[in-house]
């Protein structure tokens, strides 16, 4: 596809101005061939991963399309998680930063809801919000969807993949009928073909192909460690590449918290982001981020949807992702706007074989590295030390030091002792149990994916889940060994019909009254207050806990509902994040109380 410049395209002045100011002089594949459709008026479909420029591709339609001088709600955008709400909000104010009167309102859970309703009473004419706010709001009569012009459906994989789909259908409905609707996704299964033939007119289909998701200017290279070698591995690359703005990734909130503790003891100044942090505490850790106080930033995926930081040097894959399109989602945070990025996946054992299918996926060969040694380190920051040294001494004014060598030679101590301690001190640098070690995790033979032939690969495309999930076998959601349903080969399973990937209804039989909790180890199962009589749903459930505990919806459990009551089962380890999350915010509309079932 040629290149295209927003000088030359038909947006008006006010828009190309805000663009300039952002550095845009390119569109993107997606912009170029997005923007001129939607600015017509038709519904579009986009397919594209995260960092290929969606938000300006809608963002920039949506604001030629709002008239300023009416306070009403013309634009509602729907995103999967609080943190891409707020990047989305405030990419749009900047985007809209010219065109006088024009009011961008973010909606979200973890926010004060008292806020937000007097933010919707004074007007505003784009709202992005997360669909379960979105429905606290349309309850409270706070928002009005009658005068929208147009609903924008933002990462609608990752909504229906937390348990959205029936807010999305309700808000779809509410809102007005001759809308424009535009919808992106990275990926075209079932479920999202089902919801754009049911709510759009003719779409145009953008789709934005694989080579042109994992960027050229990413260094892509694997190191085959042994687990208990993580994180000084990943310390030796921090170092060896001498990385200022680190992004690194775990498959579960403990490990986010357990290395970021680590590092931290260390010496590193990071920071963790995942779904147990309140909205103010994540604010914090962001703002340290962007402004470069915090250089290494822990996060699970979920919880770093919408994070937009400029200049990050590399990603680390601590944990290899679950799914080849995290891998894409993750590696896209860096090597952006034409600079170089690197990629690291640290791969321990049977964990190769899902590499493999990341390699598949990407198109791209992952290059495996060597292991910088415990002399490498050594060696880099002796030269780093030298620099710094001779910088010191050219910018001088260090008079007021002169007497310090002298005064610790009337200690009794040699020169060469001196400065051997000051450069110690210096780097900080200690042996370990791991300096002398070997840290490579060798295979059994030359080849390179002998773990198909040794280790557990039974879990397929995503091998052993490192958050707790079931490697037994089969699919990513069926159970053959115990009975399970596999029918469902989309990613999200059978949920729109009621399916379960451990065998029946996973939603409970509600024809043969109560039943027992699944037994599924590490789950907890806890009471709702509210039950059928008040119009709740399974997927008004999953949808809640989602949003507001920031649990993705796969990782919920057995659910039964029955007149005035229900039940559901959620992950052991954030059973009591789930409870204080819930209670007192609602389930469709209606407060609701959690408490472990007795």
């Amino acid at each position: 596809m040629e290149k295209v410049l927003y000088s030359e395209m038909q947006i008006s002045e006010e828009v190309r101005l805000a663009v300039a100011d952002l550095g845009w002089v390119e569109a993107s594949a997606i912009q170029a061939e997005a923007i001129p459709v939607a600015l017509t008026g038709r519904d579009v479909i986009g397919q594209a991963q995260t960092g290929t420029g969606k938000t300006g591709a809608f963002g920039i339609p949506a604001i030629e399309l709002v008239n300023p001088s009416s306070r009403d709600t013309q634009v509602i955008i729907l995103c999967p998680t609080r943190e891409l709400c707020v990047q989305v909000a405030e990419q749009l104010k900047k985007l809209a930063s010219y065109k006088r009167g024009v009011i961008v309102e973010a909606i979200y859970g973890g926010d004060s809801i008292d806020r937000q309703i007097r933010s919707l009473k004074k007007g505003c004419q784009i709202v992005v919000g997360t669909p379960g706010r979105v429905i606290d709001h349309l309850e409270r009569r706070t928002l009005q969807l009658d005068k929208i012009q147009m609903a924008v459906l933002d990462e609608a994989d990752e909504m229906l993949d937390m348990g959205f789909r029936e807010d999305i259908e309700n808000i779809l409905e509410k809102a007005n009928e001759d809308r424009q609707t535009l919808l992106f996704s990275a990926t075209m299964s079932k479920p999202i073909l089902q919801i754009t033939k049911s709510f759009q007119r003719d779409p145009y289909l953008v789709k934005v192909v694989k080579k042109e998701v994992t960027n050229d200017n990413i260094e892509q290279v694997y190191f085959a460690v042994k687990r208990e070698a993580k994180l000084e591995v990943m310390c030796r690359l921090i170092d060896v590449h001498d990385i200022k703005l680190l992004l690194v990734f775990c498959n579960t909130k403990a490990k986010v918290d357990e290395v970021v503790e680590q590092l931290q003891v260390r010496g590193y100044q990071a920071e963790g982001i995942h779904g147990d942090l309140r909205q103010a505490q994540r604010n914090n850790v962001m703002s340290k981020f962007r402004a470069g106080t915090t250089t290494i930033l822990v996060a699970t995926d979920v919880a770093a949807r919408g994070i937009d930081v400029k200049g990050v040097d590399a990603v680390i894959n601590y944990d290899i992702p679950l799914d080849e399109e995290y891998y894409v989602h993750r590696i896209g945070r860096t090597g952006r706007a034409g600079k170089s990025g690197k990629a690291f996946t640290l791969v321990v054992g049977s964990e190769r074989v899902r590499l493999k299918n990341i390699e598949g996926y990407t198109k791209v060969q992952i290059e495996k590295g060597v292991i910088p040694s415990f002399s490498d380190i050594v060696g880099v920051r002796k030269a780093r030390f030298v620099e710094q040294v001779k910088s010191t001494i050219q910018e001088g004014d260090t008079a007021l030091f002169d007497d310090v060598l002298e005064l610790l030679k009337h200690e009794g101590f040699q020169s060469h002792q001196i400065v051997a301690a000051l450069v110690k001190l210096s780097m900080g640098i200690e042996r370990n149990e791991f300096s002398d070690a070997n840290l490579a995790e060798e295979g059994r033979s030359g080849n390179r994916y002998e773990e198909r032939r040794g280790g557990d690969s039974r879990g397929g495309r995503f091998g052993d889940r490192e958050r707790g999930g079931d490697s037994r076998g089969g699919s990513r959601f069926g159970d053959r060994d115990r009975g399970g349903d596999s029918r469902g080969g989309s990613r999200f399973g059978d949920r729109e019909r009621g399916g379960d990937d451990r065998g029946g209804s996973r939603f409970g039989d509600r024809d043969r009254g109560p039943r027992p909790a699944s037994g599924r180890e590490g789950m907890t199962r806890l009471f709702v207050s509210l039950g059928r009589k008040d119009g709740v749903s399974p997927n008004h459930i999953v949808g809640a806990i989602a949003s507001e505990a920031r649990i993705a919806g796969r990782e919920i459990g057995q659910i039964d509902i029955y007149d005035k009551f229900s039940f559901v089962e959620v992950p052991q380890a954030s059973a009591q994040t789930v409870i204080q999350a819930m209670n007192g915010n609602t389930i469709n509309g209606k407060t609701a109380s959690l408490e472990v079932a007795k």
